[in-house]
């Protein structure tokens, strides 16, 4: 009874920041979906589009997030969309499903920029929902399959869905 009740209070207590990059070519992101929770609730949800260096795309990353080079032409760069990124990631808990993907994404694009990683102060590691859903024993843990799983709704490879899903996923634990 006891941990029930330390479970059910620890959720309450949650805060966290989940993530999610769209890319365009290998690390360079075309969207970003960013979900802030406080003590378990979603308080914060924002999404842009960004133009990737030269605006260039890859066919393999339309074809799985649908997003153009017609859809980027004329938005922010990712130093001009950094600001509204850092000021939901600073010295937050991080989270993201596959977070070594996103991880790398934020910190390849600041360091293209000549922005310091370590300035955030997230730390070298994130929280990982497939990390954490895997534990659980759930097979396979794609953000799709842990959806379903957890009958949690998803528009996947759209960023801003994916990043609420993620932080579901995460409340839920």
């Amino acid at each position: 009874m006891k941990s029930a009740i330390y479970n059910l209070q620890s959720k309450f207590h949650m805060t966290f920041t989940a993530i999610d990059f769209e890319t365009a070519t290998a690390y360079h992101p075309c969207s970003v979906g960013i979900v802030t929770v406080e003590n378990g609730v979603i308080v914060d949800e924002f999404v842009t589009l960004i133009k990737p260096p030269n605006n260039e795309y890859n066919p393999f990353t339309i074809r799985v997030h649908g997003i153009y080079p017609r859809d980027t032409v004329n938005a922010k760069t990712f130093v001009e969309v950094f600001p509204e990124i850092r000021k939901r990631l600073e010295n937050r808990v991080v989270v993201a499903h596959n977070e070594s993907f996103d991880r790398n994404v934020l910190s390849k694009s600041m360091a293209l920029y000549g922005l310091n990683y370590e300035d955030l102060n997230i730390g070298s590691r994130w929280e990982c929902t497939v990390k954490i859903y895997k534990s659980k024993g759930l097979k396979p843990t794609t953000l799709s399959d842990c959806c379903r799983a957890m009958k949690i709704q998803l528009n996947h490879h759209e960023a801003l869905s994916d990043a609420r899903a993620c932080a579901k996923l995460y409340l839920l634990r």
